[in-house]
């Protein structure tokens, strides 16, 4: 009889103290040393738990092979062309993120009369002063990439696809306030005349 019943018990104690272990192991792991992000750490010598990347070390999704694109530059020059076609697509992106990002400092032409200019800040230099429409677009791309002394780097909020998109998007209105009327397509003509964008 006792034998009958340590062999229909043996399972069940089996099971329980496998339940024992197991919660063990979960309360362990998840119990174990670990460091809060940026807290002291007297195991590394630079006293930081954190740890650089390894030099050279590129996150996923982040490698650049296509300079033009990722710097505006070829070579040590900034890039005179786009690094792709510039479609009806491209500009309308573009128009999106200038009003979102540009319009506040450079005003909705570009002429630099932004809403900030109002609160005390330096007036930016229009888009259409004669220097600035001659630089090439990699120029463009490359101040919202870095910044200037007053302007912020834009790279962190900006993607480079984006930042492209508004250097065409400034180049539609440099076009656009400084065309001649005979760079205006005949058939389109009749549309400035009827919204006074030009006398009849």
């Amino acid at each position: 009889m006792p034998r009958l019943i340590q062999a229909r018990f043996a399972p069940i104690t089996g099971l329980l103290f496998a339940l024992t272990l197991l919660a063990g192991c979960a309360l362990s792991m998840a119990d174990q040393p670990r460091y809060e992000p940026f807290e002291a750490s007297a195991f590394f010598a630079d006293g930081a738990s954190a740890r650089p990347p390894v030099a050279g070390t590129v996150a996923r999704g982040q490698l650049q092979t296509d300079t033009h694109f990722a710097t505006g530059r070829i070579g040590r020059d900034f890039a005179e062309t786009f690094p792709f076609t510039v479609t009806l697509e491209t500009l309308e992106r573009g128009h999106e993120r200038y009003d979102i990002f540009c319009s506040p400092c450079h005003g909705l032409v570009g002429e630099g009369d932004g809403l900030v200019t109002e609160y005390g800040m330096r007036k930016p230099t229009s888009f259409h002063d004669p220097e600035l429409r001659d630089e090439p677009p990699g120029y463009y791309f490359a101040l919202i990439t870095g910044g200037t002394r007053v302007m912020p780097s834009y790279a962190s909020r900006i993607p480079p696809a984006d930042r492209w998109a508004i250097v065409a998007y400034i180049r539609a209105l440099q076009l656009s306030q400084n065309a001649e009327l005979s760079q205006v397509p005949a058939d389109q003509l009749p549309l400035l005349q009827q919204t006074d964008i030009i006398t009849k």
